[in-house]
């Protein structure tokens, strides 16, 4: 995860990382990004693993999806508010957690973000944390509060994450491309804080808005929604034209197909 990631960072291009819900999301995700010759993150979330009824299942096809792929993939654990499910991410194998600490009192929140990292370091897998308040999930802030560059310092220094979220004006679930992203707030952020920094909720942004995050300063991009969107709107479309399919191969294999190409656009929109 460092070496990609901070090769993107070094680089000033950024990575795109998108939530696998199903097998077929990461066998579209890793195909587009072979497609586009670029590295990818896998993200599996909280909510996925709940959803799956175990983290075990979707993580290990992820990375064998991953050691058998031809360009670099991350597998990554997205979105972990319980602890016990890093240290099983850890255990399963993945590159990177995303430790969300955000509901907790600032205090409780950089000790344990920082227990996590000392656990996850010692396994040599990196951190991610979030800071400020990004809309659709509840944080430490009042909503629509962003990040502050000196808090998102003092936070890095204290905890010894390996990359920081923040919020700058995106908001999760979002279904329209119409977000405003204060870039100026992005570049003040880069500037202060000495890691990569992770945009959620990057759905709501268009392809201008995207590059130009990139280019003020993110380097993580984390897409799921806009994906999701283009899969279910393939399945559908394969349903409306013969109601008479059943085979689940029929539907499912258009909206991979489709997950796929647009993985291979944004990479390379991402990339620069």
């Amino acid at each position: 995860m460092t070496d990609a990631v901070a090769q993107a960072r070094a680089g000033g291009h950024g990575i795109g990382a998108f939530n696998v819900v199903l097998l077929e999301h990461a066998e579209g995700i890793v195909r587009g990004a072979e497609e586009a010759g670029l590295p990818v993150v896998l993200q599996v979330s909280q909510n996925t693993a709940a959803f799956h009824g175990a983290l075990e299942p979707v993580t290990l096809a992820s990375l064998s999806l991953a050691r058998r792929a031809a360009v670099p993939v991350v597998v990554h654990l997205d979105h972990a508010e319980d602890v016990d499910l890093v240290h099983e991410a850890v255990a399963l194998g993945v590159d990177s957690v995303m430790f969300d600490g955000s509901r907790l009192p600032w205090d409780d929140n950089v000790a344990t973000t920082r227990a996590v990292v000392e656990h996850c370091h010692a396994a040599g897998v990196r951190v991610e944390a979030e800071l400020g308040e990004v809309g659709g999930k509840d944080g430490v802030h009042a909503p629509g509060v962003r990040t502050d560059p000196a808090e998102a310092a003092a936070f890095v220094e204290a905890t010894g994450v390996d990359s920081l979220a923040v919020a700058v004006g995106t908001s999760h679930a979002m279904t329209t491309r119409d977000a405003a992203v204060d870039t100026d707030l992005v570049a003040r952020i880069a500037a202060a804080v000495p890691v990569p920094l992770v945009l959620h909720g990057s759905s709501g942004l268009d392809d201008a808005g995207l590059a130009a995050v990139v280019r003020a300063g993110m380097t993580k991009v984390n897409i799921s929604t806009h994906l999701n969107a283009l899969f279910t709107a393939a399945v559908r479309d394969v349903l409306a034209a013969d109601p008479r399919v059943v085979d689940p191969r029929k539907y499912v294999g258009p909206g991979r197909e489709a997950l796929a190409a647009e993985v291979a656009r944004l990479l390379r929109l991402l990339h620069g």
